[in-house]
């Protein structure tokens, strides 16, 4: 054994790359209490902050944001423009 311990050992999710120049400015707000039930469907580690989730709910798609406590959510919109904000995230192409 070396003795040195993996950074990454103990997370569970995936991780956003770093931010890249020229990202897309995403508009975060107050979560939206629409519908009684969400699931979330991926998410990101939740050892880094802050940490994001993919949602569903009504048949619509959104991300969640948490960090400290705070939550902030993009709009509710169709999934395939919701997957496609996911994907700019985890690429640091947006936050």
């Amino acid at each position: 054994m070396s003795g040195v311990q993996d950074p990454l050992e103990g997370c569970h999710g995936l991780h956003v790359a770093p931010l890249r120049r020229g990202h897309e400015q995403l508009a975060w707000m107050s979560p939206a209490a629409r519908c009684g039930r969400v699931r979330v469907r991926r998410h990101t580690c939740s050892h880094c902050v802050p940490w994001y989730e993919f949602c569903v709910a009504g048949g619509l798609a959104f991300v969640r944001r948490s960090a400290d406590g705070v939550i902030h959510e993009t709009a509710w919109t169709m999934a395939a423009e919701a997957e496609r904000v996911w994907g700019a995230l985890l690429r640091g192409a947006a936050r």
